[in-house]
């Protein structure tokens, strides 16, 4: 096999400080993806903004506010070689998490085959950074963390070696440290990665990245779920709604996803924890919020606000029909109570009081029996760059 070139790599032969897990609930997000259609539905939603795009040269570019483990990205770069087979594609993803983008990464090799003009981008910069794939401190800019792969052969498993070899270069670069006054993770060092063909280097160069080059101007942005619920309008619009806005480039859409509550999973979180309201921010507020942050900039933004009927939509909880009767299955209730707590953003404090005793299962149940399954609610919202 050819072997791939792995440029400005800078991994530490240095001891390093344990690593800090991203999230402190990691197997409640892994069991919530892997039973809900949640990812499915977002990305269904979003592609429906894709359609209407119409890119400019020199690529079609999209920027994921929040990889994960890349479902919907990469459900989204199928749609883009479907609409657009001919045209680069630049696909830059903010991800703090280290399992993320080695999952996320999986799911990449075939991207390269379908799709050859690809260049693919994963940062864990913060969301004013991100989307320009540049640091403002100059502290972190000094330790700035650029590696670019170009990967050798023509086959998914040529790829796909290649990339799992990154294995130490990710760990490097995707190292955290808890905030001394927050304690949520924070990146060791500013860190962007750039994956593309060897073979097409010629072609992409002027879609390529480059270290000190300001990037932005995206016809597609994607934030799905890109913050805690419980945070502030203002804090939502200042730090992620309108940095990533004006990264749009003129006619690009802004893509924003949230939960909001009124479902069946809801309602097992207000019989255990009477009163708990975790969705007040609507998207109402939200674009009310950016348009006061974007100040005189907003009027270069279409904030509409539309009905229910167009902004929400629902996805479920996989089940069988045979797994919900007089008696609940144990694995589908387990998987129903996890994915209720998981979106409703409860701590694991609270839930350790409920599972004191069997309660909190015989509600979960009672919900499932109600509504034969379980079932959510998102809303969403587009931010458009007005052409001039």
């Amino acid at each position: 096999m050819s072997k791939p070139i792995l440029v400005n790599s800078t991994v530490s032969s240095e001891a390093d400080s344990p690593p800090f897990r991203f999230y402190d609930n990691r197997q409640k997000y892994l069991a919530f993806v892997s039973t809900c259609s949640e990812k499915s539905a977002v990305a269904r939603r979003v592609s429906k903004e894709l359609a209407s795009l119409h890119p400019s040269p020199p690529a079609m570019k999209l920027f994921d506010a929040g990889m994960g483990d890349a479902t919907i990205l990469s459900r989204l770069m199928r749609q883009v070689h479907a609409l657009h087979p001919a045209v680069p594609l630049l696909a830059v993803a903010k991800e703090i998490s280290l399992e993320d983008v080695r999952l996320g990464l999986e799911k990449m090799p075939d991207r390269f085959v379908e799709h050859p003009a690809t260049v693919l981008v994963i940062t864990n910069l913060n969301y004013a950074e991100a989307p320009q794939l540049m640091t403002r401190d100059v502290q972190a800019a000094a330790a700035f963390n650029w590696q670019e792969l170009r990967l050798a052969g023509t086959s998914s498993h040529d790829y796909a070696e290649q990339i799992e070899a990154l294995g130490a270069t990710l760990a490097h670069g995707w190292q955290t440290r808890p905030s001394p006054r927050t304690g949520n993770p924070m990146p060791v060092r500013p860190t962007v990665l750039v994956i593309y063909r060897e073979d097409h280097k010629f072609m992409l160069d002027s879609v390529i990245p480059r270290p000190g080059h300001a990037m932005g101007q995206y016809d597609l942005i994607l934030a799905s779920q890109p913050w805690r619920a419980r945070m502030s309008a203002q804090f939502k619009a200042q730090k992620v709604l309108a940095p990533l806005a004006r990264a749009l480039a003129p006619g690009g859409k802004l893509v924003a996803v949230q939960s909001c509550g009124r479902d069946p999973a809801l309602e097992i979180v207000e019989q255990l924890w009477p009163g708990e309201s975790p969705f007040q921010i609507d998207r109402h507020q939200l674009l009310a919020a950016l348009r006061a942050e974007l100040g005189k900039d907003a009027r270069d933004f279409l904030l509409p606000t539309v009905p229910d009927d167009r902004a929400m939509f629902r996805y479920h909880m996989h089940t069988l029909p045979s797994e919900i009767g007089d008696r609940v299955g144990t694995s589908t209730l387990f998987a129903a109570w996890n994915a209720a707590i998981y979106v409703a953003q409860i701590e694991d404090e609270r839930v350790e009081q409920v599972m004191q005793n069997s309660q909190y299962l015989d509600v979960t149940s009672a919900v499932l029996q109600k509504h034969g399954g379980l079932w959510f609610n998102d809303e969403s919202f587009v931010v458009t760059r007005r052409r001039h």
